[in-house]
């Protein structure tokens, strides 16, 4: 006689509740890991076969420490996330958990953001590392002076703002080299010349400006992991980075340009909200949705990220916490379906997380699965120096 099917709830997904005398506590028992049959989602063969759409990130974490269901988060449908956890407790992990089922799955396409350099792994799932590549119109010409640490109502920040203005006028992709010309040649003091060529000279040692570089679109097209490799890179120019594919993405969505459904993947997501990033970001979370582009942001410091990145994410994933700022925020999202105090039921376990679901408005403590890629993010250690060395 065969065996039922398990069933995998999924966070994000419309549908039953997880049977059990309380499906809001995380840590109620689920019984054998392979055997437990949940009325919590869709039925799933012993196989390990999925639903479509579906991504598997972990497994209920039962009483006994035991792995309960299957939990997978739904690809079907754009959404906003966050992932919450402080160093060293998996809060990158899960992210590249989340781009490897993402890479497998049909009609969506993972960018991921990784300003520390350790996603690379990502190549073993069919993904591409890239170098940040942006096209100095793609920026703006009101958010050229704040990226170039200029006032914009001064001499050399009304200058670049204009002859960026005019440069793209007309869809025109214009060089630095280009820009610095058009300064050069403009109708203005010696020295307001001078500066504003400095600063775009500046601009230009970052090495991330390109008039001919590819297309965001591009990144996206073939639904393999795009990796936007920011290690090393200054911030202003990680900056432009993330507001070129952020924007560019939702543009592309709005246009018409591309057909799968991006979801944007950002790691350290607190350093892009304080600077030219954080307009697009916020488009994202708060208008992303109907154009199709999901935004996820991982991050050890809550406490750094809007107030609007909370309260917008219908899925919420938190690894430990423990700095009184970074629970508070947390805390923004508990809800009236939400029992008791949420940060008190933060897991301590490398790997367990606390998933919040919006969409079903409960609450469960998770452990997430195994990378099948490599994992670049954990810490060096004394004790074993590299091969290298």
């Amino acid at each position: 006689m065969p065996r039922p099917a398990v069933r995998v709830y999924v966070l994000g997904r419309d549908g039953p509740e997880p049977d059990g005398d309380d499906a809001s506590n995380p840590g109620r028992d689920l019984g054998d890991a392979s055997d437990r049959d949940s009325d919590c989602g869709d039925a799933i063969d012993r196989d390990g076969d999925l639903p479509s759409h579906t991504a598997r990130i972990g497994s209920f974490l039962a009483r006994d420490g035991s792995a309960g269901a299957p939990v997978g988060v739904d690809l079907d449908r754009p959404h906003a996330g966050v992932v919450f956890g402080k160093r060293g407790t998996g809060k990158s992990y899960t992210l590249g958990v989340l781009a490897e089922e993402l890479a497998a799955a049909d009609g969506v396409a993972p960018v991921v953001v990784d300003p520390m350099g350790v996603f690379g792994g990502l190549e073993a799932a069919g993904g591409q590392v890239v170098d940040p590549a942006v096209r100095p119109g793609s920026i703006p010409p009101s958010t050229w002076p704040d990226l170039l640490g200029l006032d914009p109502e001064s001499g050399p920040g009304s200058l670049v703002w204009r002859v960026v203005a005019d440069a793209v006028d007309g869809g025109a992709s214009p060089s630095l080299a280009a820009l610095r010309d058009a300064v050069a040649a403009a109708d203005a003091p010696a020295e307001t010349r001078r500066a504003a060529a400095n600063h775009l000279r500046l601009a230009a040692s970052w090495g991330i400006f390109d008039a001919d570089a590819r297309s965001v679109t591009s990144l996206a097209a073939d639904g393999d992991p795009a990796v936007i490799d920011l290690a090393g890179v200054p911030d202003a120019a990680a900056a432009a980075a993330v507001r070129a594919v952020a924007r560019g993405l939702y543009d592309a969505r709005i246009d018409g340009r591309l057909r799968r459904l991006p979801w944007l993947l950002v790691d350290e997501a607190h350093a892009f909200f304080d600077g030219v990033a954080e307009p697009a970001l916020r488009t994202l979370l708060t208008r992303g949705r109907a154009p199709g582009v999901s935004l996820v942001c991982a991050t050890q410091r809550p406490a750094a990220l809007p107030s609007v990145a909370v309260s917008q994410s219908d899925l919420l994933v938190s690894h430990r916490l423990t700095a009184a700022r970074d629970v508070d925020r947390l805390a923004e999202a508990e809800a009236t379906y939400l029992a008791g105090d949420l940060a008190a039921r933060l897991p301590e376990g490398v790997g367990e997380a606390l998933v919040v679901d919006d969409a079903t408005e409960t609450a469960h403590t998770v452990r997430i699965r195994e990378r099948r890629t490599p994992h670049g993010g954990e810490s060096p250690r004394a004790s074993r120096p590299s091969d290298a060395e």
